[in-house]
């Protein structure tokens, strides 16, 4: 009796195996950036009262301007904090799919090779060749494949750099802008 039957059911649990994992980890990456919004979502609302607060006790332009100027820098802060957190869940979401489909992949090919090694053991002599060109064919395939899951973690790894570059010159624009406003203030206040 063939091992082929045994092999495609196999197959058809590692595949659904790795479908309810999959679920399973889009669904925590879901639940993840759910928590994450109602977290900022009820700091947002505590800042605003807050905030709301210290603006019906603002006598003169000078404080609302010298207030209006603290708003920046953490604003900017802020937005930045909860773009990383953001890019850490979806980050960590893809490397779980990475990871599940690399494992799913290196199953199918040891599936397809034990099934190339079982017909050729069952080969009528003088097949030799398509055999070969079989093996060849999926040692070419293998190769193909490693070489794309190469260039698509050197393109997830630069796109990462950019990101943190990104994110750096963004920061670093925000101070200057919070240091523009607070020396404007400062000016203000001397000539006042």
């Amino acid at each position: 009796m063939s091992a082929i039957p045994q092999q495609v059911l196999n197959s058809q649990k590692a595949a659904i195996d790795t479908l309810v994992a999959i679920q399973g980890s889009v669904f925590g990456g879901f639940e993840k950036l759910v928590d994450l919004n109602l977290k900022v979502m009820k700091a947002t609302i505590d800042e605003v009262s807050q905030k709301s607060q210290q603006v019906s006790s603002i006598k003169d332009a000078q404080e609302a301007l010298s207030m209006s100027s603290a708003l920046v820098q953490p604003s900017a802060e802020k937005a930045m904090a909860y773009s990383k957190h953001v890019y850490d869940i979806v980050a960590s979401v893809q490397a779980d799919l990475a990871k599940l489909s690399e494992s799913h992949i290196s199953e199918g090919k040891k599936n397809v090779s034990d099934a190339i090694e079982q017909f050729t053991s069952n080969a009528p002599a003088g097949s030799e060749s398509a055999v070969a060109m079989l093996k060849s064919s999926l040692a070419q395939a293998t190769s193909a494949y490693d070489s794309m899951t190469q260039a698509a973690k050197q393109a997830a790894e630069t796109a990462e750099k950019n990101l943190t570059a990104a994110a750096s010159a963004t920061f670093k624009a925000a101070n200057e802008a919070a240091d523009s406003v607070k020396s404007t203030v400062t000016r203000a206040r001397r000539s006042a």
